[in-house]
């Protein structure tokens, strides 16, 4: 908790005039008994009838400033600890949205959800309960002890009496709970994994008729959270009656006390009930404090959870500035890069090496778990090399700082995805200021003109979250007019046309052509009819270079490609193929 009270700092000001307004209400509060206590001495036993009404009129004004300075504090207590809760939520945001993949791989999507919404609720709860009742308790504590004294010093032990009673109540409570509030969160994160995997899963769901090992799925994990807090509750329940207990205990230990030492000096009525008074204050500050400390664990491990969030350093270090000047003609180069991900024992990727030129495609292919999608995830750093050197445009990439790397790069992911809004802003998603025009040439050139002409507002027309009120090819293909619109310098396609049919798919990179003349254009594809007229060809196996060309050469002296090949043409297709590429070939070679 203590780490996250930096976020505070902006509003001291505020902490000071709720300081300031707790302080004036306490003080108005513990008046009150004295002025009673005056009033039954040196009003009521005397029989003066003006000293009353003039002690009942201060009771009165004290009471409304008693009032006012509440009103104040609970104000400022609710403005602080909310705007402290929408500081540390946008701090978390904008941590998990600058984090690389690697980084995101510590925490699971549901954490990640649960610590930006429950676990900062339960800081900002206990943040209010600090600021309103933490400034408060200690002042009545202490005021009230030390007035108690001055008041009646012989029935000074009852405060401890009462005291102890409460510390030992509250320390029993918090002995019982406290570890069961880290259990507590970890299962709010599964619940809500289960709830999210099984609201993106549905369809899947549905289609292979699980509903039931889903639901058993959900059952468990939601009887678990539930008993957990069914007992968190029925021990936190044990305070309710323990409390009054002690409360009517003392409140009666003072009457008791107060009578006998009342059958010596009957003046010491006053006294006596100005006391009681302020061990009801002494007793509801243990209250208010030991509550404190039983939710505080709670909010703790919520608050631990949010730090290592924040604290996550960063396994890609970008620089504040790009370090040297990029060729202005277009390139991507790989100079022996290995890579593998954290704690694997084999490389992913071993000793890559090309070079992609602008107006060229370079395209990559190979069996599933090569490295296809890793490869190019390196270029806009979703990754980090673990060695060799990735260059665009003559620099490497680690002497870009991060504006100026991606602004060069059109990144269509496998999984088109899209966001709540249009279908304007999700095209002009990388480029906001884009025109109109250049947004519907984008369009036509994704070949998704036709069905947005279709939608009932067109290009104004509503997408769902995610897209899901589109067709998977919709969706690529509007994916693929986002990177377009964007006008990079670099196309890279994660089998970003697999959704398509092959009529589409053709007219579709037909029509690229008039957008990337300049432009490097990388593509990660399955089917070999997507890149067969690639100006280069990478293929991959088990994280190796194993053949590099163009289509005709690989089917002539690469295996792996001509085993690619044949698992997706028919015999005669493929025989036809071979026999294409050995006369080009022998005729290249005798030019």
């Amino acid at each position: 908790m203590l780490k996250l009270f930096r976020f505070l700092r902006p509003y001291w000001w505020q902490v000071v005039i709720l300081v300031l307004a707790t302080a004036l209400q306490v003080y108005t509060v513990l008046r009150l008994p004295a002025l009673m206590a005056d009033i039954i001495n040196n009003g009521i036993v005397p029989g003066d009838n003006n000293f009353i009404w003039m002690a009942g009129f201060k009771m009165i004004g004290l009471a409304i400033i008693s009032a006012i300075g509440s009103l104040i504090s609970s104000y400022f207590a609710a403005r602080i600890g909310t705007s402290y809760a929408r500081d540390i939520r946008r701090a978390v945001f904008e941590k998990v949205i600058n984090l690389n993949l690697l980084d995101l791989k510590e925490f699971s999507t549901a954490s990640l959800l649960t610590r930006t919404t429950n676990d900062v609720t339960q800081v900002q709860m206990v943040t209010i309960m600090l600021l309103s009742i933490m400034l408060r308790a200690p002042l009545f504590l202490v005021i009230s002890v030390i007035m108690a004294i001055q008041t009646a010093p012989d029935m000074s032990w009852i405060i401890i009496v009462g005291a102890v009673a409460i510390i030992g109540s509250a320390i029993m409570i918090m002995a019982l709970v406290m570890p069961k509030f880290k259990i507590f969160q970890e299962l709010i994160d599964k619940v809500t994994l289960v709830t999210r995997e099984n609201l993106t899963g549905l369809r899947v769901v549905r289609a292979f008729d699980n509903e039931k090992v889903e639901k058993k799925k959900f059952v468990k994990n939601n009887d678990a959270l539930t008993k957990l807090l069914i007992y968190i509750d029925k021990v936190l329940e044990l305070q309710n009656p323990m409390v009054n207990i002690i409360f009517n205990g003392t409140t009666l230990l003072c009457f008791w006390v107060g009578i006998t030492l009342l059958s010596k000096d009957f003046a010491y009525l006053g006294n006596m009930t100005a006391f009681a008074q302020y061990v009801t204050h002494v007793m509801m500050s243990f209250l208010m404090m030991s509550l404190i400390f039983v939710t505080l664990p709670r909010a703790n491990v919520s608050a631990h959870r949010i730090n290592n969030v924040l604290a996550t350093k960063e396994k890609i270090n970008w620089r504040d500035k790009t370090n040297g000047v990029p060729d202005k003609t277009p390139s991507v180069e790989f100079k022996n890069v290995d890579f593998y991900y954290p704690e694997a024992s084999e490389k992913v990727l071993n000793d890559i090496s090309f070079k992609a030129e602008a107006g060229q495609t370079t395209a990559f292919i190979g069996s599933t778990g090569s490295g296809k999608s890793t490869l190019i995830n390196l270029v806009p750093r979703f990754y980090e090399a673990t060695s060799g050197e990735i260059l665009v445009n003559g620099l490497s990439v680690k002497e870009y700082d991060k504006k100026d790397l991606i602004k060069r790069i059109g990144f269509v992911p496998q999984r088109g995805m899209l966001f709540a809004g249009s279908v304007k802003s999700n095209i002009k998603f990388g480029a906001p200021n884009a025109s109109d025009e250049q947004m519907h040439k984008a369009a036509r050139i994704a070949q998704a003109e036709n069905f947005i002409e279709r939608l009932p507002q067109k290009y104004n027309s509503h997408i769902a979250q995610g897209g899901s009120n589109v067709s998977g090819g919709q969706k690529q293909r509007l994916s693929i007019a986002r990177a377009i619109c964007k006008n990079p310098e670099i196309f890279i396609f994660d089998d970003a046309f697999s959704a398509l049919d092959m009529k589409t798919d053709a007219r579709l990179r037909e029509a690229l052509k008039d957008v990337t003349e300049s432009a490097v254009v990388l593509i990660v594809a399955q089917r070999v009819s997507t890149i067969k007229d690639a100006d280069q060809i990478v293929v991959l196996n088990n994280g190796h270079v194993v053949g590099k060309g163009k289509h005709l050469e690989l089917l002539n002296d690469c295996s792996i490609y001509q085993e690619i090949v044949k698992s997706q043409l028919s015999d005669k297709e493929y025989s036809a193929e071979l026999k294409l590429a050995a006369k080009t070939v022998k005729r290249r070679a005798n030019e």
